[in-house]
């Protein structure tokens, strides 16, 4: 009967249920499964991408990656056994993964998040389900081959891709299922760093650039939360980058100024990493050459860069960690430190913008972390006042600067980095350092998330004028 399937399709009695609920029964059934899904879904995706990185790159490429301390950590390869094959891998897992968003999911190109936030502010129910199982494999060869990308973009989309099919199932709401998408997002991404309180800020933070959206707040909490104990009973409960020494006195007002500099440094090398960013996408689609073989040569690109600068392959997270440390740090080359966070930015672009499949936020990591790195360097060298004897600090607050601002979302970015480093004794520097960079993305138009909304005023208009423009990266 016509009825019958319309109540299957809306999810049955428990759909009916869940629609007739108050809010406290509604949210506390709803964000506990969402935190579930985030969970699992972040643990298939983790353990995806670490056998195919052990494979291509490890197996027959010959390279192991540097490892973070939350993932066993490791100095990794002192250099390329098969350099030959680096260039080779990167090509093939371009291409792979090309081919296969190409054949069944095309919406799943690109770094995903911006996917999900445009499905927050224009159709819940949008995201097809094929396409975050596409994306997952898809994303799991892009940066397992060696592409620099990160992986909260797909564990994103996974979790925002439950919450719409979710959202359909059940009929929610509108308003319903652009909570719930936007929980997902928050709560995928928390748990793939292990940083749960951060991914509830996150949740109502990151669809605005100027904005908080505070009814994500308090549900977030429980859907952050599950997803973290769900990730940590399989992979444990340790930071991604244990508890960097971060320690740093403030005995003086003096060498408050670092933190200053790091904040201009940080927002001056964001901006560049959102322009140059979108410029490689807009750049990409007007060149000759489907969108198998743009891909493919990107990631060429990228292979023959790892080459001489072999930090620039992959998420990165391993460097951030050694950069955390004195004496590994030190024995990096001088240019190699100052030059990454600008080789980074292009190699994400040639992985990201040419169509490739990953996230954006990991790369945004890495990159403030040798901001930081490379501010501490020259400091030292020049045995400049007020430069502390490790370079932690600098390092951690250089990643909350650089990505917390270019993408709009300082607050909930300060909180993810500090429990992914488990460095909290650094905020009175951070604030500092974030604040600035902040307000001077404030006084632009750049974000590194261009479906991101000004605010909740200007996307209800948007919505009651029927638009849905397309964000210039959205996929």
């Amino acid at each position: 009967m016509p009825h019958e399937a319309s109540v299957r399709g809306a999810g049955g009695r428990f759909g009916a249920s869940i629609r007739g609920s108050g809010y406290l029964q509604k949210w506390l059934l709803l964000v506990v499964i969402i935190g579930v899904i985030a969970g699992l879904g972040a643990v298939v995706f983790y353990l995806l991408l670490k056998y195919t990185s052990d494979f291509l790159l490890g197996y027959l490429a010959g390279y192991d990656l540097p490892k973070p301390v939350g993932e066993g950590g490791g100095r990794g390869s002192t250099g390329f056994r098969r350099a030959w094959a680096i260039p080779l891998i990167t090509t093939a897992g371009a291409l792979l993964s090309a081919l296969l968003v190409a054949a069944l999911a095309p919406e799943a190109t690109g770094h995903g998040t911006d996917a999900a936030i445009e499905a927050v502010h224009t159709d819940p129910r949008a995201i097809r389900f094929r396409a975050v199982l596409v994306k997952m494999v898809a994303s799991a060869l892009t940066i397992g081959s060696g592409g620099s990308a990160g992986r909260e973009g797909p564990t994103a989309q996974i979790s925002a891709g439950f919450c719409s099919l979710l959202t359909r199932r059940l009929n929610l709401s509108d308003e319903d299922g652009r909570i719930a998408v936007a929980l997902g997002i928050g709560a995928g991404i928390g748990a793939i760093f292990a940083a749960p309180l951060g991914g509830a800020v996150l949740a109502a933070s990151i669809t605005y650039r100027d904005d908080f959206d505070y009814r994500c707040l308090l549900p977030g909490f429980i859907t952050s939360g599950t997803a973290y104990a769900v990730l940590g009973a399989f992979l444990g409960f340790d930071p991604l980058f244990g508890f960097i020494d971060a320690e740093y006195r403030f005995e003086k007002a003096g060498p408050l100024l670092w933190f200053v500099v790091i904040g201009l440094a940080a927002a001056a090398v964001g901006y560049l990493y959102a322009r140059v960013f979108h410029a490689s996408v807009r750049i990409t689609r007007r060149l000759p050459g489907g969108p198998v073989l743009k891909p493919a040569i990107g990631g060429l690109l990228v292979g023959l860069l790892g080459l001489a600068i072999p930090q620039i392959l992959s998420s990165g997270y391993g460097w951030a960690q050694l950069s955390a440390d004195r004496g590994s740090l030190m024995h990096i080359p001088l240019w190699v430190v100052v030059v990454l966070p600008f080789a980074k930015i292009v190699a994400t672009s040639l992985s990201i913008g040419s169509g490739g499949s990953g996230g954006l936020f990991g790369p945004g990591i890495v990159i403030g972390a040798f901001v930081g790195a490379a501010v501490w360097r020259l400091g030292e060298l020049l045995a400049l006042p007020g430069v502390p004897h490790e370079p932690g600090v600098f390092v951690v607050v250089g990643m909350m600067t650089c990505f917390g601002s270019v993408a709009r979302a300082p607050l909930a970015i300060m909180i993810m980095v500090a429990e992914m480093t488990g460095s909290f004794s650094v905020v009175p520097g951070a604030i500092l350092s974030v604040g600035i960079a902040a307000l001077l993305m404030s006084r632009t138009n750049v974000t590194i998330y261009e479906a991101q909304r000004l605010n909740r005023e200007t996307a209800a208009a948007e919505r009651e004028r029927g638009e849905a423009p397309t964000a210039g990266t959205a996929g």
